[in-house]
């Protein structure tokens, strides 16, 4: 194709606005009760692991609908695929609200939003492709990402307190089932508003390509499959966030009990404060370091960065017991963990081209969703979790067992370092700077 065929668009500015805002609203309904999962497990009555059901439903549905999520949106483009988890995300992110007070219908509502998110993050890369010329896509995944922290971060400092708003003056126990309804309410006008605003501005792709005909040029999902899969470096990327990706899953999932195994139970929103922190920071990161890769052309030496920075935080998470060091360590692991997270989205749809994008991010969000429903599982069976455990702080912080998990994780982040060093640089950048 002739350079004069191809341009860029100012209204990929809009796609990219309404698409960001959908993806942090289903971060949002993702994470919603993990700041309060001691509340909700006396609200119920039940136990730990359904309460935590709540957030891995995400990881386990996306095992199953990732694939066909992924042939959806290379099939029929960006309206179609993610506007079926806009309009998933508008109809349950309301029902939940609604039936608060019925934890199957909470349950329920959950799942079907954890159905939409495939349909929403496998775009990640998608749009970057279909809108924005190659040195603006690790920027556009940045931006992407740090809506979906801003949905965390949210959901992590706002929650409780937004609960509690709802809860009858002077009260100061546990949540109530008005309190929870009233905060699930709030989340659910905030997911129709989002899904409708998708509806109305997406558009597939500009009238002419951003990029040239050779970046333009993809495979279909099947034979993307055998060609990425064919990539070592994709492979080994793969590994990185099967490790990465599931570790945040699982803190991400277990903050409120992690926090409790340190004696952090009563009263305070110590667990929200410390998770709001992690995304704050992740979303500098997720600022600040795509940016320069994508002003620099390189990939892989900011990925061994992030790597190896966000070590020292997940020790301190894993050790230390003061509030204000768990605050420090939060932010570092947020800052280089989710600064990775673009780059990494980035990454693979260069190393994997010219299979569709969708294929390559859909398979490393997998990856991690399979091995965060692991952790959590294992985390939730034996973490030795009960109410009568969680209503004492002492108790609590002599009897969950939460650091040996930790301190797994420090040993894989060891690994995930060594995975990176053998990683090679992309190709693609690397002639792009080169030309």
């Amino acid at each position: 194709m002739d350079e004069n065929s191809y341009r860029v668009y100012g209204y990929r500015w809009v796609v990219l606005l309404v698409f960001a805002l959908l993806n942090g609203v289903i971060q949002l309904n993702w994470i919603t009760f993990a700041p309060i999962t001691v509340d909700c497990i006396v609200l119920y009555e039940t136990s730990a692991f359904w309460i935590v059901m709540l957030s891995m439903s995400f990881m386990l549905v996306y095992i199953i609908v990732s694939v066909p999520a992924s042939f959806i949106i290379d099939r029929y483009g960006i309206r179609i695929g993610v506007g079926i988890g806009a309009v998933l995300v508008s109809v349950f992110g309301y029902l939940r609200g609604a039936y608060a007070h019925d934890f199957t219908i909470v349950m329920v509502s959950q799942i079907f939003l954890a159905v939409a998110q495939p349909f929403i993050m496998n775009s990640i890369t998608k749009v970057g492709a279909e809108w924005f010329p190659l040195n603006e896509r690790a920027t556009v995944a940045g931006i992407v990402a740090l809506s979906q922290f801003v949905g965390i971060i949210l959901a992590m400092a706002l929650t409780k307190p937004l609960a509690q708003s709802f809860m009858s003056e002077g009260s100061t126990g546990p949540l109530d089932i008005a309190a929870v309804s009233g905060m699930l309410y709030i989340y659910g006008y905030i997911s129709i508003a989002a899904g409708v605003l998708f509806i109305l501005f997406a558009r597939d792709c500009p009238p002419t390509p951003p990029s040239s005909a050779e970046d333009a040029e993809r495979f279909s999902v099947k034979k993307g499959f055998s060609h990425l899969f064919a990539q070592p470096d994709m492979i080994r990327l793969l590994f990185l966030f099967f490790i990465g990706l599931g570790m945040f899953n699982a803190i991400s999932t277990f903050i409120d009990i992690i926090l409790a195994s340190k004696g952090f139970v009563a009263g305070g929103n110590e667990a929200g404060n410390v998770g709001a922190i992690m995304m704050v920071a992740g979303v500098l990161g997720a600022i600040i370091i795509p940016t320069i890769s994508d002003r620099i052309m390189k990939r892989k030496i900011f990925l061994v960065l992030c790597m190896t920075g966000m070590l020292p935080g997940l020790a301190g998470l894993t050790f230390f017991s003061g509030y204000v060091p768990l605050l420090v360590s939060s932010g570092i692991f947020g800052f280089f963990f989710m600064a990775a997270y673009p780059i990494g989205f980035q990454y693979a749809a260069e190393v994997s081209h010219p299979a569709p994008e969708s294929t390559s991010q859909g398979l490393i969000v997998l990856s991690g969703q399979v091995s965060g429903a692991i952790f959590i599982t294992v985390m939730a069976l034996l973490g030795n979790i009960s109410v009568e455990i969680l209503a004492d702080a002492r108790k609590a912080a002599d009897s969950i067992t939460m650091t040996p998990f930790m301190a797994g994780f420090v040993a894989l982040a060891v690994v995930n370092i060594v995975i990176s060093l053998f990683m090679k640089e992309s190709s693609l950048v690397t002639d792009k700077r080169d030309g």
